[in-house]
């Protein structure tokens, strides 16, 4: 089957030996030849991935989610809450309106925690970089242990009965109507609306990947190759959960983040702990609880936090036995 990136690898082995005039099968020819080869990749595959999902995200709102979910119970709706969050338009920052919302429109407290466990781990942006960095296999692995872990998490915070913990002025806001939604929208304004989206996202975190990758190069070229397999391989037990405990403090974006657990699992480091390192690092950031704090106490965001970081284990210990 031909290599529909053989074309980026030509242009990374260009520059790379050619233009830059390093001589080949050295540390800095592997680092460099490994930057150039997923930036570009990375870059291209990201703004098909936004435009395609932006353009999808067109036909869903804030609004159109709560009228889906609004006194919704069972299994299946934190499972539709779920696959919601992965094409979700919506950001940490705008978590605080958004459970207000979810939550004034009667959408259960657990079905809410299933958007918001998987929106911030599964969107168009980790996706790209994920294919376009550990390959398909490794995406959808990801993609569905995230929509998983939202359903489950959301799940058990339902079946808790954990109302009590959020803070009651929540439930005596009423949220104003929200603006009529324009109908009708042509296919013009979704591709532009598409089009606006990749620009301000690939302009917002083109820098992190471009570090990350950085990062990532310079590890795959000059590290060891046995160091991670030694110190952190399957045989040791816990690896799993040390590399969630380093990664649910962790702020970083997830952009940055990819590259770096390419290189990672690229000098031995087991696909589960990779990702799970990674989900841990994206779920549970400490912006997100700084913000989620202002309705939520404490002790429903330590449950809530108790509740993925160990779920993201078990999927890490898991994915090391299968793969």
């Amino acid at each position: 089957m031909a290599d529909i990136f053989y074309p980026l690898q030509w242009i990374a082995d260009k520059l790379t030996y050619e233009v830059f005039g390093i001589t080949p099968a050295t540390h800095l020819a592997a680092s460099v030849n490994f930057i150039i080869y997923d930036v570009l990749k990375i870059v291209i595959l990201l703004s098909v991935m936004i435009f395609a999902i932006s353009y999808l995200r067109t036909y869903i709102t804030p609004e159109k989610t709560r009228k889906v979910l609004g006194g919704k119970k069972g299994l299946r709706y934190h499972l539709i809450a779920s696959l919601i969050g992965t094409v979700s338009p919506f950001c940490s920052c705008s978590s605080v309106p958004l459970f207000i919302g979810f939550v004034e429109a009667g959408v259960p407290l657990g079905v809410t925690f299933s958007f918001l466990i998987t929106s911030p781990l599964v969107n168009e942006a980790a996706v790209a970089a994920l294919w376009a960095t550990l390959g398909l296999k490794a995406t959808v692995i990801y993609v569905v242990s995230g929509i998983l872990l939202g359903v489950f998490g959301g799940y058990l915070i339902g079946f808790l009965k954990l109302e009590r913990y959020v803070e009651e002025f929540v439930y005596k806001i009423k949220v104003g109507k929200q603006a009529s939604e324009k109908e009708n929208i042509t296919t013009k304004e979704r591709a532009r609306d598409a089009f606006e989206a990749v620009k301000d996202i690939v302009g917002k975190v083109w820098i992190y990947v471009i570090i990350g990758v950085s990062i990532g190069g310079i590890f795959h070229g000059y590290a060891p190759e046995d160091i991670l397999q030694k110190y952190a391989g399957k045989d040791n037990l816990l690896a799993v959960p040390i590399a969630v405990l380093i990664g649910v403090p962790l702020y970083s974006n997830v952009m940055g983040m990819i590259p770096i657990v390419e290189s990672l699992i690229g000098k031995g480091l087991p696909i589960g702990t990779s990702l799970a390192f990674l989900m841990s690092v994206t779920a549970v950031s400490l912006p997100e609880m700084i913000i989620l704090k202002k309705v939520l106490k404490k002790e429903l965001i330590a449950i809530f936090v108790s509740i993925v970081a160990l779920s993201i284990i078990f999927t890490g210990y898991l994915f090391n036995i299968l793969l």
